[in-house]
């Protein structure tokens, strides 16, 4: 096994049995298989410890152990690591009637915010990749379920920093959630008319099989703490169908449509237009044998005119991909500028343990200040993706992420990150 949690088959083989980082357990199981699926779930995974915060640094010292995420010298030295755990400012959000205008990706942003998962221990590593790209050009705030969850998280960012992570610049808010997609289930934060920031909060209900409210609300909770406005938007939709470039394009899915039934373009621009402030909207196709039906699996915006599009290069994605490039070769923003479209490679699809459809994409990549930081998967087209990154955004520096175990939850860079924008500059 060349990582902990990934078999050993080849990367493009159509069946594989990899690390899952999904709280299997919270599924429903037959009561009379039940004892048995406990048993095979804590070899694997933590349970139930976003739950279960540890109650002393033995307890948490423990899970270090037990998950072989530190050697015991190292864990030893728990105690001596000094977290810096946010204050809330306040304790419910301020409430907002206005609308927002979302920035882009490549605004300047304050922090990057990231779910920790405490839930999947051999995805620490590429948080820790993500947190020393991030820190490097910006804060980063770590949500954790309790406090309790600090110690153990910084020192493991200590002993294995090699220089890279600006520990000044990462913090730890106590804001519980049910998994690690931030990017879905987090704020929108964006300007008002003012120039503040102001959160609007969609509806998360996008896994009924298992237990979202924490996730639902953590919107709220985040503009709570922060001390900003708050509006919630009656609309069903997740932040990975949500792409924008800040002056007046927004682009989403026609997932937008199967997670809102009965509501029409006309209707959801009405909606849209009442919450965001935008001028033109683009429906693109939603990926097929792909759980989410996310634009950012397909899309990236290096600018308002630069448009990366994943290759129509596999038969099972052939026919949206091809559209969607001749949508956007035919398509103008909302100041009346044509695309520039250039293609990324696209990753063979795959079945994980024979019931999930695993999308690599190259698109699901995160933009921060002068940085855009690309998921990498161990396979080939790694190389020929971060020479188009490169050649295609020559003004931004590219930092690969491996995402080759996160990637069996159907996401990667993107999906697990959330922006703070920088404080408005009139």
């Amino acid at each position: 096994m060349s990582k902990k949690g990934q078999a050993r088959v080849d990367k493009h083989f159509p069946l594989q049995f990899n690390y899952i980082p999904y709280p299997l357990w919270r599924k429903y199981v037959p009561s009379p298989l039940r004892p048995i699926a406990d048993q095979v779930y804590r070899r694997f995974y933590p349970v139930d410890t976003d739950r279960i915060p540890p109650q002393d640094l033995a307890t948490l010292a423990d899970y270090l152990r037990r998950w072989a995420l530190l050697q015991p010298d190292e864990i030893a030295q728990l105690e001596q690591a000094r977290p810096q755990i946010a204050d809330p400012q306040r304790m419910t959000a301020t409430p907002f009637d206005g609308k927002i205008r979302l920035p882009a990706p490549w605004e300047p942003l304050r922090a990057v915010i990231i779910n920790f998962p405490i839930l999947y221990p051999p995805l620490w590593e590429q948080y820790r990749q993500l947190i020393a790209a991030i820190s490097q050009v910006a804060d980063v705030e770590i949500t954790i379920p309790a406090i309790g969850w600090a110690q153990g998280i910084a020192h493991y960012l200590e002993q294995r920093n090699q220089g890279q992570i600006d520990l000044e610049r990462v913090s730890f808010l106590p804001v519980p959630t049910d998994d690690i997609w931030v990017r879905d289930h987090g704020p929108f934060i964006g300007y008002d008319r003012e120039g503040s920031r102001q959160v609007i909060k969609a509806t998360y209900a996008t896994h009924p099989r298992y237990p979202q409210a924490r996730d639902n609300a953590m919107a709220a909770n985040y503009a709570a703490f922060q001390g900003l406005g708050l509006r919630e938007i009656p609309l069903n939709t997740e932040g990975g169908n949500f792409l924008t470039d800040g002056e007046g394009t927004l682009i989403m899915t026609r997932h937008i449509f199967e997670s809102n039934p009965g509501l029409d373009r006309a209707g959801l621009e009405r909606l849209l237009h009442d919450y965001f402030d935008f001028e033109k909207l683009i429906i693109t196709p939603r990926v097929r044998f792909e759980s989410t039906g996310h634009v950012d699996l397909s899309v990236k915006l290096i600018d308002r005119r630069r448009i990366l599009i994943s290759a129509p290069t596999t038969l099972t994605t052939r026919r949206e991909l091809t559209e969607t490039i001749a949508l956007f070769k035919g398509e103008q923003n909302a100041r009346g500028e044509s695309y520039q479209v250039e293609l990324l490679p696209t990753e063979p699809l795959y079945y994980n343990w024979f019931f999930y459809p695993i999308r690599r994409s190259y698109t699901n990549a995160l933009t921060v200040n002068g940085r855009i930081l690309m998921p990498t998967y161990g396979v080939s087209d790694d190389v020929i993706a971060l020479a188009t990154y490169r050649r295609f955004a020559p003004e931004f520096e590219i930092v690969p992420i491996d995402c080759e175990i996160g990637a069996n939850g159907g996401g990667a860079v993107h999906c697990i990150t959330k922006e703070v924008p920088a404080a408005y500059r009139l």
